[in-house]
């Protein structure tokens, strides 16, 4: 379980942005003057933000379990 929304975090952090880049180009084609692109904006950021703390937590517990190994084999 958390390894499968681990790797949904990665994907998202590559998905989130190209899902932006795509609302702010339907947004300057429909109505350049409004910018109602801001509101997905947040929404997204705040998840892409989520999803890089949970793809951080799990280098970290990895790395941390690495060094264990590494000074375990060092005995």
């Amino acid at each position: 379980m958390f390894l499968r929304k681990t790797a949904r975090a990665v994907r998202f952090l590559f998905v989130g942005p190209a899902i932006l880049l795509l609302l702010v180009v339907i947004n300057a084609m429909t109505d350049p003057h409004h910018w109602w692109v801001k509101w997905p904006a947040l929404g997204i950021g705040i998840v892409w933000v989520i999803s890089l703390f949970r793809v951080m937590r799990l280098l970290v517990v990895v790395g941390g379990v690495a060094a264990l190994v590494a000074a375990l084999r060092r005995r």
